[in-house]
C-alpha cells in the first residue's frame, strides 16, 4: 500500500547547509554530513539534498560530496544540483544515489529526462518545478521560475508537469517561491492543480512550519510527498537551529488521520 512520504529538503551553499526564505537570505545552519548522521537517527522517510550554486554557477556536480553523503546516508537519497547530462546522473547513481533531480536542465530541454531515465531508469528521475504566482503573492496563475528564481518563463507549470512526465520523469517536485522558508503552511490550491494534472508520485515543497501543516496537505491530496525544510531545521519562533522530525508514532497518526480526512472530502 502506497504511503505519504515525509521528507527533509537540504540546501547546499558553499559547501554548507542553508536555508533559505523566498529563495534570497540563506541562512547558515550546519554542516550536510552531520545533517544527515541525525536523520539516520531519527528514520526519515527520505531525504533530499538540493546543491543550490551549481546550476547557478555553471560547475559539475560537487561528487566528492555527494558519495560522502551516499555512504552515510540509510535511506533513500535525492540529490539534484548541477545536472545537465545523463552521463552525469549515472554516475552520481553508481555512487549510491538512489534519485538523481533536474531543473532548470529541464526546463532547458525536456528530452533530459528521457535519456536520463535510458541510463538510470524512470523511477530514478526526478523534476524539480520551482513555481510562483504571477505578478506576486496575489496574483492569479502560476509561472515557471528557474536559476534560484532569477529567470521566469510564461509556462503553466501543471501543463508542463505533464510534458516532464511523459518525457520520461518517474517524479515531480513542486516547490512555492512564494511559501520558501515561510513557514506559514503550503500553497494547498497549487498542490491540488499538480495533483489533478499527473500520475507519477508527486512531492510538494515549500512553507511547512509545523506538522498541522503537512496534515493539511496530505488531507487535501491524499498520498503524496510532503517535503519541507525550515520545519526540520529550525525550532521556535526565533528559529533557533535545531533538526528534527517527528517520531514513527507521531508519522503514523499524523497520516493515518490526514488520509480518512481525505477520503470523506
Amino acid at each position: 500500500m502506497l504511503r505519504p512520504r515525509i521528507i527533509p529538503c537540504l540546501l547546499v551553499h558553499k559547501g554548507g547547509l542553508v536555508k533559505t526564505q523566498r529563495f534570497g537570505s540563506p541562512k547558515y545552519v550546519g554542516d550536510p554530513i552531520n545533517a544527515v548522521k541525525i536523520f539516520n537517527e531519527k528514520e526519515s522517510d527520505e531525504l533530499m539534498v538540493l546543491d543550490i550554486d551549481a546550476t547557478v554557477n555553471k560547475v559539475e556536480p560537487n561528487y566528492a560530496l555527494i558519495a560522502k553523503l551516499a555512504a552515510e546516508c540509510r535511506m533513500p537519497l535525492c540529490y539534484g544540483g548541477g545536472v545537465t547530462t545523463a552521463e552525469q546522473a549515472s554516475r552520481i547513481i553508481d555512487l549510491g544515489v538512489e534519485k538523481v533531480s533536474v531543473s532548470s536542465a529541464a526546463v532547458a530541454d525536456p528530452a533530459l529526462l528521457s535519456r536520463m531515465a535510458e541510463a538510470i531508469g524512470r523511477q530514478s528521475v526526478v523534476a524539480v518545478l520551482d513555481v510562483r504566482k504571477k505578478g506576486g503573492l496575489f496574483g492569479k496563475g502560476y509561472e515557471l521560475s528557474t536559476h534560484n528564481s532569477k529567470t521566469s518563463h510564461k509556462v503553466d507549470p501543471a501543463a508542463f508537469a505533464q510534458q516532464l512526465q511523459a518525457a520520461g520523469a518517474g517524479e515531480i517536485v513542486i516547490n512555492s517561491i512564494d511559501r520558501d522558508g515561510e513557514m506559514k503552511g503550503y500553497d494547498i490550491e497549487l498542490a491540488k492543480q499538480m495533483r489533478a494534472a499527473v500520475k507519477v508520485p508527486l512531492t510538494i515543497l515549500g512553507g511547512a512550519g509545523s506538522l498541522d501543516h503537512v496534515s493539511e496537505l496530505l488531507g487535501a491530496c491524499g498520498v503524496i510527498g510532503a517535503a519541507a525544510g525550515s520545519l526540520f531545521v529550525f525550532k521556535g519562533q526565533y528559529r533557533a537551529v535545531l533538526i528534527n522530525y517527528p517520531t514513527h508514532k507521531q508519522k503514523d497518526d499524523l497520516c493515518r488521520a490526514a488520509l480518512r480526512a481525505h477520503d470523506k472530502a
